[in-house]
Parts: structure tokens; sequence; C-alpha cells
């Protein structure tokens, strides 16, 4: 019970076995899982984040009408946002690129997903 309270009410009936196995206690988690249940102990799930809802701000009109070829330079340009898991923190990165050539333009790295980000670029 004290185990479950340092945790503070966290962990489940697997972490628990592992951790239950640490301090010498060698049970089978199916075992951990009907004690738990016995007890009445329960790890606190979290609440699932849903998106925002609503009005979407502004969609962008669909001026290429899926046609990605160009014919000269600087006439057709596109650009993506790529989201990187990076240690803790996500990374957002933009890259411009020319339709003509393909070659990418210019590009963007922030830390927070805002517009002004894509419109630096």
């Amino acid at each position: 019970m004290l185990l479950y309270k340092n945790n503070r009410k966290r962990d489940g009936y697997r972490p628990m076995t592992l951790k239950l196995r640490q301090m010498g206690f060698h049970l089978n988690h199916k075992t951990v899982l009907r004690l738990m249940n016995e007890l009445g102990i329960h790890s606190i799930l979290r609440k699932k984040r849903h998106g925002k809802r609503g009005k979407t701000l502004h969609i962008a009109p669909n001026v290429l009408n899926r046609d990605f070829t160009a014919t000269a330079l600087n006439q057709k340009w596109v650009t993506d946002v790529t989201e990187f898991q990076v240690g803790q923190e996500k990374l957002y990165f933009s890259p411009l690129m020319d339709l003509a050539n393909r070659e990418i333009i210019a590009y963007n790295f922030a830390t927070r997903l805002k517009f002004p980000f894509v419109k630096r670029c």
C-alpha cells in the first residue's frame, strides 16, 4: 500500500510487479493484479486529450488544384510542417520548396507551431 501511495496512485499491476520484484518479492503479475483488486487499488487513468473543436479559423484556398508542376523558377512554391520529437520537446520543421527544380529555397525550425513560423520562410 505504501508503494502505491508513494507513486501517487499511478502504477498499474505491471509496474507494481516490477517494483515488488526489485524489492525481493517474486510474485506473478496475475497475483499482483488479484491482490490489487482485492484491496481496491487501481491506477489513476489520465484523461484523453481531444483536439480543439469548433470553427476552423482559416482554410487556405486550393490554388494549385493538385498541379505540382512548374515551368519556370519562382512560379510555384510549396511548404509543409513536420513535427519531430527531440528528447522531451517537440520541434517543428517547415521547408519552402520551388516546384520548378524541387530545390529547398528556405527552411525554418521552431518549438511552437504558430502561423508566423510558416510565414517566416
